[in-house]
């Protein structure tokens, strides 16, 4: 074989030879029509059922609400009746006669509205009713009658106490679609608001 002489070309491989070691794209799983409607009911499920549980839990949330507005004001109606022969002040007398009277008419109209909620004052959550005892008032009282600032320190303790009282009806005014429970709050909140701020503006120095 002579120096200068062409050598042949290499045979090229066959077609099929390279489409055998040429990388495979991925192929895209699709779906079928079946598998889809699957799909969408499942994750419908999944939605309605999430929406279900905060129902439950805000149902739960404002049921339990309830129960504490109604042992705050069975418990602030105490405390009223309680402080009565105890002020000094003939001004405070005839203010916290005026709320012990108020109190009296919503303790007996809220049962109604708060029946359709599905609370009944008479079995109210034990724990709810020991939170809202006002034990820690009555002692704050009583060591004002015995340190002779009882009036003073009464109208302060029961103006505090009306407001977490008018806060707690403004939360479930809010968060509730009773027209009954609505009407009533809106009513209470008029006729305790006044008092309320009577009793954080008394000071037995001036009456």
């Amino acid at each position: 074989m002579y120096p200068n002489q062409s050598q042949p070309l290499p045979t090229p491989p066959p077609l099929d030879y390279l489409n055998q070691i040429a990388p495979q794209a991925p192929q895209r799983h699709r779906f079928t029509r079946m598998q889809m409607m699957i799909l969408g009911i499942v994750g419908g499920l999944v939605i309605v059922t999430i929406i279900l549980c905060v129902i439950a839990a805000s149902a739960g949330n404002n049921k339990q609400t309830t129960q504490r507005l109604a042992a705050r004001l069975i418990t602030t109606a105490t405390i009223a009746t309680d402080a009565q022969t105890k002020l000094k002040s003939t001004e405070l007398r005839a203010l916290n006669s005026s709320l012990q009277l108020y109190l009296t008419n919503t303790n007996r109209d809220i049962v109604a509205p708060l029946t359709t909620q599905g609370v009944t004052i008479a079995k109210l959550n034990k724990d709810i009713v020991k939170s809202e005892s006002g034990t820690a008032t009555l002692a704050r009282l009583e060591d004002a009658r015995l340190n002779a600032v009882y009036d003073n320190t009464y109208a302060r303790e029961m103006g505090y106490q009306l407001s977490t009282v008018l806060t707690l009806m403004q939360q479930i005014y809010n968060n509730t679609g009773n027209k009954d429970l609505k009407s009533f709050l809106q009513t209470a909140v008029n006729n305790l608001t006044p008092i309320q701020k009577q009793l954080l503006n008394f000071n037995a120095t001036n009456s």
